[in-house]
């Protein structure tokens, strides 16, 4: 007896994209009313979602083809650059080289949760499976980035506004890791908390997208939720992970071995 819950999934033309491209009309038209002035922004933001996930589209289709471990290589490294320089972009403060750090932290993250979540919890073989490691690497970056800029901007802040307080610490015999210890703390924390708030509400308010997306394609609800707690875990891992290692780096450079925080080398990002 078939499952009834595992019904095809329903495909759309270009007739139907063209159909769900009048809903962007709603808020343009919300800000024409309201004079938010936000109807140019909204239709470059329409063409680019378009042309960037149909041309995302056909390279994956490719790339799950031809299974080629150079090809998801270079276009993981793609990926890490992008989302790394996102996550430098948005913070009001940098320092020289957070491009660097960002990319390193953000490489090491998406090593480590994709190969754990494909390898051990999955059971993929190979681990690095485009259909597998693509997409899921992608979730891992687009949400830890996030965890990034807001730990880059609540320690650069932080720093840079109270750096007599964290140098008068330091004149009074606090070591360096003492006095980067409430600010590295508090960073972490700040970069950590859209993701538990998702994780509060995930099932009663928002219905993620990939768990959405799976039982468009019709698959059994139960199974989707299964993906996706392991999906939300993983966001909350990666991160954690990645706001942590940010700030340590941010605090290795900034603090100097001989217990000296070098607030002069923050500076704000060009708006």
């Amino acid at each position: 007896m078939s499952d009834p819950l595992s019904n095809h999934a329903i495909n759309l033309g270009f007739f139907d994209l063209c159909i769900a491209s009048a809903l962007v009309l709603v808020a343009a038209l919300i800000s024409y009313r309201m004079r938010l002035g936000l109807e140019r922004q909204l239709r470059i933001a329409a063409l680019r979602t378009v042309v960037q996930l149909l041309l995302i589209g056909f390279v994956l289709k490719k790339i799950f083809m031809m299974e080629n471990i150079w090809a998801i290589l270079v276009l993981s490294v793609i990926m890490v650059v992008m989302a790394g320089r996102a996550a430098v972009a948005r913070p009001k403060r940098t320092v020289a080289g957070m491009n660097w750090l960002a990319m390193g932290a953000l490489s090491l993250v998406g090593f480590v949760t994709t190969f754990s979540v494909t390898a051990i919890i999955i059971g993929v073989d190979p681990w690095y499976k485009a259909q597998y490691a693509i997409p899921l690497l992608g979730m891992i970056l687009g949400n830890s980035l996030n965890g990034l800029s807001l730990c880059i901007d609540s320690m650069l802040e932080s720093l840079s506004a109270g750096w007599r307080e964290v140098e008068m610490e330091l004149s009074l015999g606090a070591s360096r890791w003492e006095a980067a210890q409430r600010p590295l703390a508090e960073a972490v924390r700040r970069g950590m908390m859209p993701t538990i708030n998702s994780m509060m509400v995930v099932g009663i308010v928002s219905l993620p997208g990939m768990m959405t997306g799976q039982i468009l394609e019709g698959a059994n609800p139960v199974s989707a939720v299964k993906y996706q707690i392991v999906v939300m875990f993983m966001i909350a891992a990666s991160t954690a992970m990645g706001s942590l290692l940010i700030a340590f780096l941010m605090y290795k450079r900034l603090f100097n071995a001989r217990h000296q925080l070098n607030h002069q080398l923050i500076h704000s990002t060009k708006r």
